[in-house]
């Protein structure tokens, strides 16, 4: 029976659910991998404060450099958040050999080349699995499962808090504001919810798939972000006439063939309209799901919680699991040379798009509108009219065609004289699965 002594810096929220975790499942492990695991270091900011852990009084310092340079412990678990100061350690803990596990996302987004490289060259494992969707595996089947597939899309809600916000926007028909404080009561948002509603959250994750998936160096900085702050019930209630809901959805896709090795990226964050026939139009509150479209394997998706102490803690322990039984074969994972990106700028990507204006309700007024339209090149699928009063709304559905040319578009239409607002444009997303 070999023992591996793990430390773990932070016991918050996903930090204490670990620990109590692994204590709940030591044995089932220990009989099926051979390995005895045990917290023996852990790092807190407060010593004062009860964890509510089976953990002896000394296995907690404040002190989180003893940690990782404790010659005892074997496997580092980084749950602190931020960058520079885990930045720092993770760096520390590969130079001396030790593998390493961490629920990160902004580390990962930033460093995670960095970080890759430094542990398959010290010939230890650097593990993820909790940084990009909670408690849903992702990235090892991506890493493993679906190394050799020629991935073409992957797209999915790997936000909840967004996710919660829409599904009641949509349920109870309330405002975003009412929304937002539902999920901020719940404790599913943070007081600031910046982060989260305006695709931040998601980029940071969309960034670490694009890098594994495609085998690049991609960081937050090449994620174009639009948040759903400026979402109303009046576009969910469209949409859903429609036969559309409205999601926060995070792309990642290649062009150029697949056969070789540095393809085109683009990577972006957006609330979208999907359509009722795609699955991800039925995720709802706090969930995630990620949609994986391969060239040989088909169509994927993975679903459950994206978030919480102990989803988020079970992917963790999985990370642990695989590290440990690594370190005791001698068989640590890579994840293997990143090249440099070639990112697709956002003006040349296409797509539909649901647009809504309001103009003067007088004759000739539509046709002034789709003449805007065609001189960019954007082609309108459907249009809707509604009266209200002297004014009219107006609501189209393009044909795929470019952002450049639909913010053209946009840009004219605001100074046309009989359009008294251009409200939004939202990418469409079919149902075609």
């Amino acid at each position: 029976m070999k023992q591996v002594s793990i430390g773990v810096l932070g016991c918050g929220n996903v930090g204490g659910a670990f620990a109590s975790l692994l204590a709940q499942r030591r044995a089932t492990i220990r009989a099926r991998t051979g390995v005895e695991l045990r917290v023996t270091r852990v790092a807190v900011r407060s010593l004062d404060k009860d964890r509510g852990l089976d953990l002896a009084p000394e296995v907690f310092t404040d002190d989180p450099v003893s940690v990782v340079e404790d010659p005892d412990v074997d496997i580092i678990v980084e749950l602190i958040g931020g960058i520079d100061v885990p930045l720092g350690l993770l760096r520390r803990a590969i130079e001396l050999r030790k593998p390493v596990v961490t629920g990160n996302k902004a580390l990962l987004a930033s460093h995670g080349a960095e970080l890759f490289s430094a542990a398959d060259s010290a010939g230890v494992d650097f593990l993820f699995e909790a940084a990009v969707a909670g408690g849903i595996p992702l990235m090892r089947p991506l890493r493993e499962s679906l190394a050799g597939e020629p991935v073409r899309r992957v797209m999915g809600i790997i936000n909840g808090t967004t996710n919660y916000i829409l599904t009641r926007m949509s349920d109870a028909g309330i405002g975003y504001q009412e929304a937002l404080a539902e999920a901020q009561e719940l404790g599913y948002a943070e007081a600031d919810p910046t982060a989260d509603v305006e695709g931040y959250d998601a980029g940071a994750k969309a960034a670490i798939i694009a890098s594994i998936v495609f085998g690049a160096v991609v960081q937050s900085s090449d994620v174009f972000h639009e948040g759903i702050s400026n979402i109303t019930t009046e576009d969910i209630s469209v949409a859903d006439r429609m036969g559309f809901a409205v999601k926060a959805i995070a792309v990642v896709e290649a062009f150029g063939d697949h056969a070789t090795s540095d393809p085109e990226i683009a990577i972006r964050v957006h609330p979208a309209l999907v359509a009722k026939s795609h699955p991800l139009a039925a995720v709802r509150d706090s969930f995630n799901a990620v949609f994986i479209e391969g060239e040989a394997v088909g169509d994927l998706m993975f679903y459950g919680r994206g978030a919480g102490g102990r989803p988020t803690a079970s992917a963790v322990l999985g990370d642990v699991v695989d590290a440990a039984t690594n370190m005791v074969h001698g068989t640590p994972g890579r994840v293997g040379a990143l090249a440099p990106a070639r990112i697709r700028p956002v003006d040349d990507l296409r797509s539909a798009f649901y647009m809504s204006l309001a103009v003067t309700d007088r004759p000739g007024v539509l046709a002034q509108v789709a003449d805007v339209f065609g001189r960019h090149g954007v082609s309108i699928q459907s249009m809707e009219q509604q009266g209200l009063g002297d004014r009219a709304g107006l609501i189209f559905i393009t044909h795929e065609s470019s952002e450049s040319a639909v913010r053209a578009t946009m840009a004219e239409l605001r100074h046309l004289d009989v359009v008294v607002d251009v409200h939004r444009a939202i990418r469409v997303i079919g149902g075609e699965v």
